[in-house]
């Protein structure tokens, strides 16, 4: 059986008083713990940081989305409104917003496109034949010369052939109880009209009788002349080739529904249906528990014992030092408002904001409609980026990969790994000391053994000197 080092020297020592096992498990003990607390207390430390660090950063993605998201709601934008869209709708045009309204807007006309049929053959299908040779489609465009041969010899062709053709020019087959026909379209507007002009193989064909130009025949025949679309908007005349508008109002599209001299149709722009008093209120409130828990981190605290884990901090005094800014950058470029502070949000000396509803109220009741704007204006620009976009700019600038908070976090990160990477080497060192020292008892051992050995045989023969001399 294998005995262990600290009996080879109990036994050699004849004595039973000394565990030299637990000595070096002490001896190991007292060399690595000291070091040991110092490297976990900094590990401990550094993640608290990092942890710390990583929800100061979501808090603020959350705090930044969050509002982004409400301000995309569409009721907390303005919106164009017409009074009666039956004889106009209105929308909204992307690149900024409408000036100008409320505008008053009459409709005298509607555009309107030239409409060409040609006559019914009975019992004609799609896919009868029409006659060979060439149809030319002549617009302010210029002329389309179209062909008509073996491939595309039957309503269907002709109709599909103009249509691909891009002559500005549609045409469509219809078939009824009167048999089938051919019907051609222009695009809308005076300048829009057109005329067919037919070089047909065959003039009895149906392709010989589609020639027109301005005078109906028994072939073919207009049914719709090509008009302008003529408005009156505040007081003056326009006239358009087509019935939908989009540059009689900056930013605004006008669809001319039904002509309607007598009746006047308000245009005009709508307040949100959320009011910005309860979003300020949401911000606000939002706003102070992201600072509060930024401030119970960085907290100094009675002693280094309860401090915040952020305490000192640079990145995050960076991060409190722009959110508090906010409150006096611009939002927009004009206006009586240009700033939160402005309409009654103020700055407490920790850090959160207070509202004062009274002038936050006293500002909505002079110019609502600019306040709108000032918040969320419906094409944010850098000198008026409204409220959403200065929290992304602010979020963006404090996240930055070479700003302050990213270094810190890359710091607390190459930290971690160091710190692991100390325990790995204390460890090692270590388990090289308890060799040494098993190592060093071991041969303290041998040489006891020996000289116990020595010592045992001097006694012997110190009784053999003593025997003899008593004889």
């Amino acid at each position: 059986m294998t005995t262990s080092v600290g009996s080879n020297i109990l036994t050699a020592l004849g004595a039973g008083s000394i565990d030299t096992a637990s000595l070096v498990t002490s001896l190991v003990s007292a060399t690595r713990d000291p070091k040991q607390q110092v490297i976990t207390s900094k590990q401990s430390l550094n993640s608290a940081r990092v942890s710390a660090l990583a929800s100061a950063v979501s808090s603020l993605d959350t705090f930044a989305n969050a509002l982004t998201n409400v301000l995309a709601d569409s009721s907390y934008s303005a919106a164009p409104l017409s009074n009666n869209s039956a004889i106009a709708s209105v929308s909204l045009r992307s690149g900024g917003t409408p000036t100008g309204l409320p505008a008053q807007l009459v409709v005298k006309s509607l555009a309107s496109a030239r409409v060409l049929a040609s006559s019914s053959a009975s019992g004609a299908t799609s896919g009868s034949p029409v006659g060979t040779g060439t149809l030319t489609i002549t617009t302010a465009s210029g002329s389309k010369p179209i062909t008509i041969d073996g491939t595309n010899n039957s309503y269907a062709g002709l109709a599909a052939a103009i249509n691909a053709s891009d002559a500005g020019v549609t045409a469509t087959v219809v078939t009824d109880a009167n048999g089938t026909r051919l019907m051609f379209k222009g695009q809308t507007g005076v300048a829009s009209d057109f005329a067919i002009s037919v070089a047909a193989d065959d003039s009895a064909s149906v392709l010989g009788g589609l020639a027109w130009n301005g005078t109906d025949n028994s072939t073919i025949a207009s049914s719709s002349d090509p008009k302008n679309a003529k408005i009156i908007l505040d007081g003056v005349e326009h006239e358009y080739a087509t019935n939908s508008i989009d540059d009689a109002v900056p930013y605004l599209r006008i669809d001319l529904n039904k002509a309607d001299e007598n009746s006047s149709v308000t245009l005009s722009m709508t307040q949100p249906t959320g009011t910005m008093k309860d979003l300020l209120k949401e911000y606000v409130d939002a706003y102070n528990t992201l600072m509060k828990a930024l401030n119970t981190a960085t907290s100094l605290g009675t002693d280094q014992s309860n401090s915040g884990v952020l305490n000192g901090v640079a990145s995050v005094r960076d991060m409190k030092r722009q959110l508090g800014q906010m409150t006096s950058t611009q939002l927009s470029s004009t206006g009586s408002y240009k700033t939160l502070a402005d309409i009654g949000i103020g700055t407490n000396r920790d850090g959160t904001l207070t509202l004062d509803s009274k002038l936050l109220d006293k500002a909505m009741a002079a110019d609502p409609e600019a306040i709108t704007k000032m918040l969320n204006p419906a094409v944010p620009t850098p000198t008026s980026p409204g409220l959403s976009k200065l929290m992304d700019s602010v979020r963006d600038s404090i996240e930055k990969d070479d700003g302050p908070l990213k270094i810190a976090q890359k710091r607390y990160d190459a930290e971690t790994a160091n710190l692991t990477s100390q325990l790995a080497k204390l460890d090692e060192q270590m388990a090289s000391y308890e060799d040494q020292l098993k190592s060093l008892y071991s041969a303290m051992s041998t040489r006891l053994s020996a000289l116990k050995a020595t010592q045992s045989y001097l006694t012997q023969q110190m009784e053999v000197w003593n025997n003899s001399n008593n004889n």
